[in-house]
């Protein structure tokens, strides 16, 4: 389908909440929270989220992987055999394709309508390091930016029920001598070629308004592809898999409704190694995942500056629930490609411990991107330690106030958090004609803080029962 008719489709399935919520958002806007508002938002709002997340349920057939060529050595190329088993799949109406015991090396896998891509106990899914095996380019989205580009190593396009689910592993195979080194800087062994040239240049042509279908990359080029990628995509499930060694993000569903990511174990390092980027999605539960990563464990998004507001998507309606997050630069994070806006997050029962772990709950932000993020909930957040602040929110990552575009934070609630060890219990930082409005603490503990919190530009703050290192505050310093 084009995007005006999946944007159509998605108007008149009730998941497209941006296209039809306008009373929900309105809902929100609450100018002055007490306990009740907060639990009225909860017990009203989580529910119809929940209500319309419905994974998808595919038909009782299976189709074996080996039936179509593959063999399990890590070392033939089953690029060919997943094609064919998806598309026999596919034609059929829908059901399984089965990665049984071994390790499967392949290229790009492309998913369609209706299929589940289930890994069994003991298989391995071997993604190339020859970049040659992500070609003809795709349409896809490079930090916030759509271009024609490597694809990603799972990838769907304009489809809907599709799933990745199992007890078996992906593996990227991505290492300092292998796509990492496409970043540049301390991950290069060498001078060798990398990103910055093509990142500068795919940026400036968002800038210009340059078309999509102009914005070629690929071969030549050093932008690398995601791991996981359902663009413009309906009714999507990633479950039970564990994810290593990424090019760059793990799981970015992006333009997507109805996403649920389920139980996923992701361990990967790399440079830009976010876990899981919902960007401009409606409808999304993330729960009971394990984060261990190379940066944001979590990352709202929502398109890159001019990009962002081009599209005008935000992300919304998203649930996270259960998840445990260890190393990373931010647990749960807002941005920065946040041009689009995010509205109504509600994240619960979370845990988040690492001296590798800068940040634990981040909203990042600047006069370039712009965007209103809005109606931000926590609640029973255990954090253990980090390296920096337990709450981030700061307009001054990368470009600062080097634009035109107000950044907008409301409506940010958090709930019984209890921290142990940090450098600052709080890092918020708003401009002076873009303070940060409507702050509410309750039934906070921040213990073992080392240093003052830094709190700038910021218009009504509520704190109720907040405590740093012990003592009960009533005003943010």
């Amino acid at each position: 389908m084009n995007r005006r008719l999946f944007l159509r489709n998605l108007a008149a399935s009730g998941v497209g909440a941006y296209l039809g919520s306008r009373a929900f958002v309105r809902a929100l806007e609450v100018a002055d929270l007490s306990r009740v508002d907060v639990e009225k938002v909860w017990v009203r709002e989580v529910p119809q989220i929940l209500a319309r997340i419905k994974p998808p349920v595919f038909p009782d057939r299976d189709f074996d992987l080996t039936r179509f060529g593959a063999v399990g050595d890590g070392r033939t190329d089953c690029t060919e055999s997943f094609r064919r088993a998806i598309a026999a799949c596919h034609r059929a109406g829908g059901g399984r394709v089965i990665v049984p015991a071994g390790t499967f090396l392949t290229g790009a896998i492309h998913l369609r309508s209706n299929v589940c891509l289930h890994l069994m106990p003991e298989a391995t899914i071997r993604f190339s390091q020859d970049p040659q095996k992500y070609l003809p380019v795709v349409f896809t989205r490079w930090e916030g930016v759509e271009l024609m580009n490597y694809s990603p190593f799972i990838y769907a396009f304009e489809q809907e029920n599709i799933a990745i689910t199992g007890e078996g592993t992906l593996d990227g195979q991505s290492d300092e001598e292998h796509w990492w080194p496409w970043k540049g800087g301390a991950r290069a062994k060498s001078e060798g070629p990398n990103q910055i040239k093509d990142r500068n240049a795919l940026f400036e042509m968002a800038e210009r308004g340059v078309p999509v279908s102009r914005r070629v990359f690929g071969a030549g080029h050093y932008l690398r592809p995601q791991f996981i990628q359902p663009y413009r995509c309906k009714n999507v499930l990633i479950e039970g898999v564990t994810i290593r060694n990424s090019p760059m993000w793990e799981i970015h569903p992006v333009l997507c409704a109805n996403v649920t990511v389920r139980g996923v174990k992701i361990i990967s390092h790399g440079p830009n190694n976010d876990g899981c980027d919902p960007e401009s999605c409606t409808d999304v539960l993330i729960e009971n995942c394990f984060f261990d990563t190379g940066d944001d464990c979590i990352a709202i998004k929502s398109g890159r500056n001019a990009d962002g507001r081009r599209l005008k998507m935000p992300c919304q309606n998203i649930i996270i629930r259960g998840c445990r997050m260890k190393d990373g630069h931010g647990g749960v994070t807002v941005g920065s490609e946040i041009s689009g806006g995010v509205r109504n997050l509600f994240v619960e029962d979370c845990r988040l411990d690492s001296p590798n772990l800068d940040h634990a709950l981040r909203v990042k932000n600047n006069a370039m991107r712009g965007g209103v993020l809005e109606n931000l909930y926590f609640r029973n957040i255990e954090v253990g330690q980090v390296a920096h602040a337990v709450i981030t929110i700061d307009f001054n990552y990368e470009e600062g106030e080097k634009g035109n575009f107000t950044p907008v934070v409301r409506n940010y609630v958090v709930q019984n958090l209890r921290s142990g060890r940090s450098q600052y219990a709080l890092d918020i930082q708003g401009f002076r004609n873009a303070p940060i409005r409507d702050l509410y603490l309750e039934d906070c503990d921040f213990a073992g803080v080392a240093k003052p919190s830094i709190v700038k530009n910021v218009e009504g703050v509520t704190l109720r029962n907040v405590r740093i290192n012990g003592r009960l505050v009533d005003r943010l310093a």
